[in-house]
C-alpha cells in the first residue's frame, strides 16, 4: 500500500501550502523495476472537525471531506500555515477540538510542519526539546512563546527522524522534495522535481532569509560556469577555470556567485560532489574507490570525510541503510 499522507486542513489556512503536499507526493511514483509507475503515497486532506467547509487566506474557501477520523489512519501527517491559530499562537496552548484531533494519531507518526505549522507541533509537544524552525518573521515570538523548543530560524527546513519542520511557503517544497529523496532516493525526487519544474535540492542548512539584493540581470551572470562545472566535477576544477568561462576576473566572479547562489563557489562544488556521491552510491555497485574519483573527491578518504561532514555518516553506511530501506 502507498504510504499514506494526511494533510490537516486548518481554518485560515494559506492555500499554497496546502497545495504542496498534495503536489509533491501524490506525483511521486516508483523509478524501480518492480515498482514503475507506482503512486509512491497517497495524500489524503482532513479537518478537525466533520467533512465542510474550510476557510482559506484567498477570497475563497475549500470544502474538506473527511474529518478528524483520517488521522489515525495516516502514516505521515503534514500542517500547513494558517493565519487563524488562536490560543496556539497567542498562548502556545491547544484548542480542545485541535487536542482531540491531534490525539487520534498513532504513536510512530511521522510529523511535519511547514511555516506556522510549527506552532501546532509544538503546542502538542512534539518538539519538546528537539530542533526546529518557523517562518523567519515569526522566530523571535515562537522561540518566546516555546522555550522548551531549539528554534534555528536561519535554515529551510530541520530533519529530526520523526518530526520535521520547514521555513515558509516555498521552503515546504524543500522539505516535501527532502522527505521523497529520504523515502525513495534521488532518481525520484529528481524526477518529482522536474514534473514541478523547481529546483531539485536546496539543502536544509541553506538561510531562508539573506538581507542581500537580487543580481542585476542586466550584467553577466553565473549560469554558463555552473553548468560547465557539473559536466566535469570528475575532474578538478579551478576557481579561475569558472571565473573564465564568463570571462571574469576571479574576484567579480566570486562577488557576483555569492549574490546569484547564496555560498561561495567552492562550497557550491562540494555540495553538487556530494550530491553526485549520493546518487551514485545509491544506483550503482561501483567500489567507494570508483565513487570518489567519478564525483571528483579523488578519493575514498577525502569522500568519506566530505559525506560524513554533510551527512554524518560514511559512505558504506550510506549506501547499506538507503538499500536496506529499500529491500
Amino acid at each position: 500500500m502507498p504510504h499514506r499522507v494526511a494533510v490537516l486542513a486548518l481554518d485560515g489556512l494559506y492555500s499554497f501550502e496546502l497545495a504542496i503536499p498534495q503536489r509533491i507526493f501524490g506525483r511521486s511514483f516508483g523509478a524501480g523495476p518492480h515498482d514503475q509507475g507506482r503512486s509512491l503515497y497517497e495524500v489524503v486532506t482532513c479537518s478537525v472537525r466533520p467533512p465542510g467547509p474550510v476557510r482559506t487566506d484567498a477570497d475563497f474557501t475549500i470544502t474538506v471531506e473527511r474529518g478528524p477520523e483520517t488521522l489515525a489512519t495516516a502514516d505521515t501527517v503534514v500542517i500547513p500555515a494558517t493565519y487563524e491559530l488562536g490560543p496556539v499562537h497567542s498562548e502556545g496552548r491547544l484548542t480542545d477540538e485541535l487536542a482531540a484531533a491531534l490525539a487520534r494519531i498513532r504513536p510512530g507518526t511521522r510529523m511535519v510542519s511547514i511555516c506556522t505549522g510549527s506552532y501546532v507541533l509544538a503546542a502538542a509537544g512534539y518538539l519538546d526539546g528537539r530542533p526546529a524552525t518557523t517562518h523567519w518573521s515569526h522566530a523571535d515570538h515562537f522561540q518566546q512563546l516555546f522555550p522548551e523548543v531549539r528554534v534555528d530560524p536561519d535554515v529551510l527546513f530541520i530533519d529530526d527522524g520523526d518530526v520535521l519542520t520547514s521555513a515558509g511557503v516555498a521552503a515546504g517544497i524543500d522539505l516535501c522534495l527532502h522527505i521523497v529523496r529520504r523515502d525513495h532516493g534521488i532518481a525520484v525526487a529528481n524526477d518529482v522535481a522536474r514534473r514541478t519544474v523547481v529546483p531539485p535540492h536546496r539543502d536544509g542548512g541553506q538561510a531562508q532569509y539573506i538581507q542581500r539584493p537580487v543580481p542585476d540581470t542586466r550584467f553577466a551572470t553565473t549560469t554558463t560556469a555552473r553548468t560547465w562545472a557539473l559536466g566535469r566535477l570528475e575532474r578538478p576544477i579551478l576557481l579561475r577555470d569558472m571565473a573564465q568561462q564568463e570571462s571574469m576576473s576571479v574576484r567579480t566572479f566570486t562577488r557576483r556567485f555569492r549574490e546569484e547562489v547564496g555560498v561561495s563557489p567552492v562550497q557550491w562544488l562540494t555540495r553538487q560532489r556530494v550530491e553526485r556521491a549520493r546518487h551514485l552510491l545509491e544506483s550503482t555497485d561501483l567500489s567507494i574507490d570508483q565513487v570518489a574519483r567519478d564525483a571528483g573527491f579523488g578519493t575514498a578518504t577525502s569522500l568519506r570525510q566530505h559525506l560524513q561532514a554533510a551527512l554524518g555518516v560514511s559512505p558504506t553506511a550510506y549506501r547499506r541503510t538507503f538499500r536496506a530501506g529499500r529491500s
